[in-house]
């Protein structure tokens, strides 16, 4: 299976941590790995995290700056948080 290209930039849910920093938002998934999920477009960020919620724009290279300073085991474009249960079933 090919992998999909990466759009030139990609929005990138953030977190304000306890110091007042702005991280980008990482997810553990159930075997351990760490993930961080971006979008191609800002409806599909606010579609699974809300309207609102706090994003940075970030290019290629610049994902690649934050996986050195952040280590994350998968990059996951225009994923579900959540996949719908009749997803699970299909």
């Amino acid at each position: 299976m090919e992998r999909p290209a990466l759009p030139p930039v990609v929005y990138v849910p953030t977190i304000t941590d306890e110091d007042g920093a702005n991280r980008l938002r990482m997810h553990e998934l159930r075997d351990g790995r760490v993930a961080l999920f971006v979008y191609s477009a800002i409806d599909r960020l606010e579609e699974q995290y809300g309207e609102g919620h706090p994003w940075a724009l970030l290019s290629v290279p610049n994902l690649q700056l934050a996986h050195e300073r952040a280590p994350f085991d998968l990059l996951l474009l225009d994923r579900d948080l959540h996949p719908r249960e009749e997803a699970a079933h299909g």
